[in-house]
């Protein structure tokens, strides 16, 4: 594609390249989206050595120095009038390789982006000094690891021969209860490396990349991996990435922003836990890991691995279409290595269980636990919500609780202030009502809606005296915890590895993860259950789970078989049912009401294309002027491209026309 010139640069005599004296550039501006396109300078002579595909440039566009990459040289632009020279080289290092400039491209086009917004993601900013320390060179290749442990799954020692031979190996991997999941996925990289070919693994937060990153270690040695985040200092991350895009590392751990990360020879790619919303990256376009991992792995005949306790829809897809192959144990190894879970969440059972009322923990509750802190071994006890008491209601009409002042909802903080229990206070606006009054009733009494962690290490650290009682959750996330009795309360995701194992864990307040008005909250719910009861010792060893829940619902029931594979696969039947993701591709445009309007007018469509809506988000534009709506466009996963295309097409045209912005995301994670 050939752009129009930028800027005229002066009047300065310069000699232009013999040969192709042309540039190609990508101007690292934000863009409106008309001019999602490169342009053309021309190559002075003096520039001609180090201007090579890929480089860093400095250009002049609109007037403005700015940083911009060289995509290609040609020999003649098909602009007909004066073009712009080029500034300066800043690197002659080829930062946007080939195989980087396609992926960019490949992803802008599956979600209906700009090519400048992805390749911001993919190549990270530059520091100089970076340049000159980073190795050149890769380390000896490791020895082949053992593979014994994966010979627990069907297939796994097929699974890593075929990683070994370079052939394209694509599974989903449903680890076993406890696992090693760090060293098993170790093994994989470690298998790829010994060939010859590079591994990259991606996980969704920081303790998962120090947990697997240490476990590379072991086989790699430190020179042999690297992890890559995005909030590493800029120079060793920089640092750390050219390393592996001169080929002097073969492994690379990370979170989401590692998902681009330039691993020659790429043998072996993983998403660990991939229903975790942290692989969803924030920024427009908003890819995902796994869809970027499963397009690299296509692109360069690599193995997969789609790994977790859990199962998401998208992982099951990927099995029903054959894409993909399960990489499972069999039923007698899963009992011989799960703990034994127990629901209890009816009514009933609750009203008449004096212990529930004491502590919100039926018998069978305290039980395990009395049984787990005797035997010598911690216990997890998961909270949904954060804080003390995040919700409060009228004590007699039982109407939410909302501030005078600005009508937000009340909680109590915690905590004394003068010797006295600290009052109510507003969510919002942070302002104590000690003298609440319903508006409705006129009561004066407050009841607990939500219980919060803190609230509930409070009640159990009353009702088992002299045991520790520790929290990890917000701020303070602790990574492990260790083998000897104590109370862990953590919020979902927060689960401290235990060494040894928990010897028991009460999962509650199962009704406020179901019950979230999302469309992935079951899924989310039950894979924040299996995320805690792995970390619990098997049956055998005394291990046991207790889901506050109701045990006829379909995510208990997956959680109390322990078949997460069976769960999504109904998970995905009825998704495609009702015309949900991943079965079909969805794209959510939300703006004002006209904004909307005007782009279904310009979007040419598939003719498979399902409008629905728009209905309004509740919410006012930046000038309050207009209410915000939201309009949701589905296809068959066939026309994915196609509508990705037509909406990127009609949002150009109307920036051409400075048109008010639009907010277009293609597969959101959540609709409602």
């Amino acid at each position: 594609m050939v752009g129009k010139r930028a800027s005229t640069t002066g009047t300065r005599e310069q000699t232009a390249a013999v040969e192709l004296p042309v540039a190609r550039v990508l101007v690292d501006v934000p863009l409106p989206v008309h001019l999602d396109r490169p342009f053309d300078y021309l190559i002075p002579e003096r520039l001609d050595g180090d201007a090579r595909p890929g480089c860093r440039l400095r250009v002049r566009f609109r007037g403005k120095l700015v940083d911009g990459y060289l995509l290609e040289r040609v020999q003649s632009s098909e602009f007909t009038g004066r073009l712009s020279w080029v500034e300066r080289v800043v690197s002659a290092e080829p930062v946007l390789t080939p195989q980087l400039l396609e992926l960019s491209r490949a992803i802008a086009a599956k979600y209906g982006g700009m090519l400048a917004d992805v390749v911001r993601l993919v190549v990270p900013p530059r520091h100089a000094s970076a340049e000159k320390n980073a190795p050149t060179e890769p380390g000896p290749a490791p020895q082949v690891p053992d593979p014994t442990a994966w010979q627990h799954y069907r297939h796994g020692t097929s699974f890593l021969d075929a990683v070994r031979a370079g052939r394209r190996a694509r599974a989903v991997w449903q680890a076993l209860p406890g696992e090693e999941w760090p060293a098993r996925l170790a093994e994989a990289a470690a298998t790829a490396a010994a060939a010859g070919r590079g591994a990259l693994l991606v996980v969704p937060d920081h303790r998962d990349v120090d947990r697997l990153h240490a476990a590379c270690v072991e086989l790699l040695g430190t020179d042999g991996v690297v992890a890559l985040s995005a909030d590493l200092p800029p120079q060793q991350r920089y640092r750390r990435w050219l390393a592996v895009l001169r080929g002097a590392v073969r492994v690379v751990v990370g979170t989401r922003a590692a998902m681009f990360a330039p691993v020659h020879d790429l043998g072996l790619a993983v998403v660990w836990d991939d229903g975790d919303e942290l692989h969803s990256y924030p920024q427009v376009p908003f890819p995902h890991t796994r869809e970027v991992l499963v397009h690299r792995a296509h692109a360069a005949g690599a193995a997969l691995v789609v790994g977790g306790f859990a199962r998401t829809a998208e992982a099951a897809l990927l099995l029903e279409s054959g894409w993909a192959h399960e990489l499972s144990a069999d039923r007698d190894r899963l009992r011989r290595h799960a703990p034994r879970v127990t629901a209890i969440g009816e009514d009933w059972q609750l009203a008449r269980d004096e212990a529930a009322r004491a502590a919100r923990l039926p018998s069978v509750g305290f039980e395990a636990a009395r049984t787990s802190l005797q035997s010598g071994k911690p216990v997890l006890v998961q909270v949904p919500r954060r804080g003390y008491v995040p919700a409060l209601a009228c004590g007699d009409c039982r109407e939410k609780a909302r501030c005078r002042r600005c009508a937000g909802p009340l909680a109590l903080p915690g905590g004394t202030e003068g010797g006295a229990p600290k009052p109510a206070a507003c969510r919002w606006c942070g302002a104590a009502e000690a003298a609440f009054r319903c508006s409705s009733c006129g009561s004066r009494r407050l009841r607990a809606v939500a219980v919060g962690a803190v609230r509930t290490a409070e009640e159990l650290g009353r009702a088992f005296s002299n045991v520790a009682v520790l929290t990890s959750g917000s701020g303070a996330v602790l990574p492990s915890v260790p083998d000897r009795p104590a109370l862990v309360v953590c919020t979902p995701g927060a689960e401290p590895v235990a060494a040894g194992g928990y010897g028991a864990a009460l999962l509650m307040d199962g009704a406020a993860l179901l019950g979230r008005p999302e469309l992935r909250a079951a899924e989310t719910a039950l894979r924040l259950w299996f995320g805690a009861a792995a970390l619990v010792r098997p049956a055998e060893q005394g291990g046991r789970v207790i889901v506050m829940a109701d045990s006829t619902l379909q995510p208990v029931q997956a959680l109390v078989r322990w078949d997460p594979g069976w769960f999504a696969g109904l998970e995905l039947a009825e998704r495609a049912e009702l015309g949900f993701p991943p079965a079909r591709r969805v794209a959510a445009v939300d703006g004002a009401p006209d904004a909307i309007e005007a782009l279904l007018d310009l979007a040419e469509l598939p003719p498979s294309a399902e409008v629905l809506g728009p209905v309004p988000l509740g919410e006012v534009d930046e000038d309050g002027a207009a209410e915000r709506e939201r309009l949701i466009v589905r296809v068959p996963r066939t026309d994915g491209r196609a509508l990705a295309g037509a909406l990127h097409d009609a949002q150009a045209v109307r920036a051409a026309r400075k048109a008010s912005e639009l907010q277009v995301r293609l597969d959101p994670l959540e609709m409602l």
